[in-house]
């Protein structure tokens, strides 16, 4: 059962510099947020469960699975909330209940109110795909590719300043983290309401459909659109791979370094200012040169090579080397996005989204546990074979394995179909 379509009777203002900066400003804190917390996970979670790093990185992986299932099951909804209502109220909302979840997480007292924290980060989490959503709406497929790189610019420098910052306040109380992401998201919620326009016109908004406002029904639908499902199944293979930064970095980084809070901090502060630089400065570019299929290959490839490096990096040095390389593999997110939104009709271009999320989502389910125990059975104490760099390995052959339902995808052509119905696209 649908409900009627919106009024057409609220008119949008033309999406400005400064509703894209507030994207990027979006963007940007979300992963300033979510990366201040990252170097105070190990220790936090030691404190609140009295084991070893190794042993509470299990619990990180189940931390990281509930966050990436609440988004997996909300995304779809979350995303054609946005295709009906507009991008605005989905943005604002969401800044405002991410500020209630981290305040909730900086007081937990227990493992349980830390999950508690996580599952309701993960109902409001749908930010990105939003923002994507956004991207599509207000540029040409011409120009898509770069804006995303910007996107991804923006999640690179939060990545910067997010871990960093996140270190520097670790060391003074692992709780303190939590509190300045908080006000972060409020900061951003109270911008985004003076400056976004509205980028989804009324007359181009659809009912909002249950059947389809859901993972399976996303997924239903876009898999009879062969050029995009095949894509759409590549992007989350792809995401079990790339989920083991988040999954095991810190953990990794102190068994494998006996690196501090600080010092993971400043090591994924690197990761992200490589990212920023490859995704702002060399995607356009390389995109435009190349194409978007023949640039998310190459960064396939690269994050193949590093993947492979980082399982046998041995030093501290060798992680940061191979941290240069593994810079390069950020063009797969924005080649990936660019050929899944040019394939689709705007008015789906949340639904798409939010697919797309939830697929993310889904691998990010899995791959958290998958890794983290990875991680535990080659490092714990009663390991048969010593091998910290396993999860990574994996990794690596599960970003190969991508590569299959990719050039499956690309076989199929076509432009998006004119109308946007189940009807249309069998």
């Amino acid at each position: 059962m649908s409900e009627t379509p919106a009024p057409q009777s609220t008119p949008t203002k033309p999406a400005g510099k400064n509703a894209f900066m507030f994207v990027l400003v979006c963007v940007f804190i979300d992963m300033v947020a979510f990366g201040l917390i990252f170097p105070v996970l190990p220790s936090l979670l030691s404190e609140l469960t009295g084991d070893s790093v190794e042993s509470a990185a299990r619990y990180g992986g189940f931390l990281a699975a509930i966050y990436a299932l609440m988004n997996f099951l909300a995304g779809p909804t979350i995303g054609g909330l946005s295709d009906r209502f507009g991008r605005r109220p989905v943005l604002l909302a969401s800044m405002g209940t991410l500020c209630v979840d981290f305040l909730i997480m900086g007081f937990a007292g227990s493992v349980v109110v830390l999950f508690i924290g996580r599952m309701l980060s993960g109902i409001s989490g749908a930010t990105f795909s939003t923002a994507n959503a956004y991207i599509a709406d207000t540029t040409t497929p011409e120009a898509r590719g770069k804006a995303f790189g910007m996107i991804g610019a923006a999640f690179g420098l939060g990545f910067i300043i997010g871990p960093v910052l996140g270190g520097v306040l670790g060391q003074i109380d692992p709780r303190a983290p939590f509190f300045a992401a908080a006000g972060l998201a409020l900061v951003n919620m109270v911008y985004g309401y003076f400056v976004l326009p509205e980028s989804l016109p009324p007359e181009k908004r659809r009912p909002f459909e249950w059947t389809r406002a859901n993972p399976f029904g996303a997924f239903q639908h876009f898999s009879k659109i062969p050029n995009v499902g095949w894509l759409l199944l590549a992007l989350g293979v792809f995401g079990l791979a790339h989920t083991v930064y988040p999954a095991i970095w810190s953990y990794h980084g102190e068994y494998r370094y006996g690196w501090t809070p600080a010092e993971i901090g400043l090591s994924l502060g690197f990761v992200g200012l490589i990212s920023a630089v490859v995704q702002g400065g060399l995607t356009g570019v390389v995109m435009k040169r190349f194409g978007a299929a023949k640039t998310a290959m190459i960064g396939l490839s690269f994050n193949v090579l590093a993947f492979v490096g980082f399982a046998f990096a041995g030093t501290p040095w060798l992680a940061y080397a191979w941290t240069l390389i593994s810079g390069f593999g950020g063009f797969t997110g924005p080649a990936f996005n660019t050929l899944i939104s040019t394939r689709t009709p705007q008015d789906a271009q949340g639904e798409l989204q939010g697919a797309a999320a939830s697929i993310q989502s889904l691998a990010a389910i899995i791959s958290p546990i998958m890794m983290t125990q990875t991680f535990y059975a080659f490092s714990g104490a009663d390991a048969r074979v010593h091998f910290p760099g396993a999860a990574f390995l994996l990794a690596g052959i599960l970003c190969a394995v991508a590569a299959i339902p990719f050039l499956v995808g690309l076989r199929y052509t076509g432009t998006p179909p004119a109308t946007d119905t189940v009807k249309d696209a069998a």
